[in-house]
């Protein structure tokens, strides 16, 4: 349909020109051509058997791989998920009235959002239902716990700090610190004694 369509148009051109139009069209079918006859000619990739390792698969595995946003130059916060934990917030009276029960509420402003993930679950402090509703519908939950008059993350890391406690340093640490400085002490206290016997100062090294 084209090339019918073309035709007048060709038909309007010198002979010049229409030689040269005929010429380039030929080349361009002498050149599909021969991509054809080379696609016919190319081997057929291999059967991909269950033995043999799709790179593919391999390549989308290795990017699919999580990345560990501790170490880059600007860390994201990290966002701990301890069921254990939050049960154990909600056990306890609401942080403002006392009541119970009480639910475990993620204090919003304690780390920065995030789409769709809530914070970490060391920012968690007990409210009961009424209070906990009204944190939620306020627009600046900051601002909330500031009229209130509580500092609620001081609440939950006290609360984190009752469910997953510091390691304290073993009794051999303090054990070999003790022996170290009473070593110290009596070469300290020897060292004058051995000074006057010899009647002389002990030369220093210059290094």
């Amino acid at each position: 349909m084209w090339a019918h369509r073309s035709l007048s148009e060709k038909n309007r051109l010198t002979a010049a020109d229409a030689q040269r139009v005929e010429g380039t069209f030929q080349a361009r079918l002498a050149n599909l051509a021969t991509g054809d006859v080379e696609l016919r000619q190319a081997p057929a990739a291999p059967p991909q058997t269950p033995d043999t390792p799709n790179t593919a698969k391999l390549e989308r595995r290795a990017r699919s791989k999580t990345i560990d946003k501790s170490a880059l130059a600007l860390p994201e916060p990290r966002r701990i998920r301890d069921r254990n934990h939050v049960k154990s917030v909600a056990q306890h009276p609401c942080l403002i009235c006392g009541r119970r029960p009480a639910d475990a509420h993620h204090l919003r402003f304690a780390q920065s959002r995030a789409l769709g993930r809530k914070v970490s679950d060391e920012y968690t402090v007990p409210l009961c239902r009424g209070h906990h509703r009204e944190v939620h519908h306020c627009g600046d939950e900051a601002a909330w716990w500031k009229t209130v008059g509580i500092d609620p993350t001081i609440a939950a890391r006290a609360l984190w700090l009752d469910t997953h406690p510091l390691a304290k340093p073993s009794d051999k640490t303090f054990e070999v610190a003790s022996v170290a400085a009473i070593g110290t002490d009596s070469q300290s206290a020897v060292a004058p004694a051995a000074r006057d016997d010899n009647g002389t100062r002990p030369v220093r090294n210059p290094g």
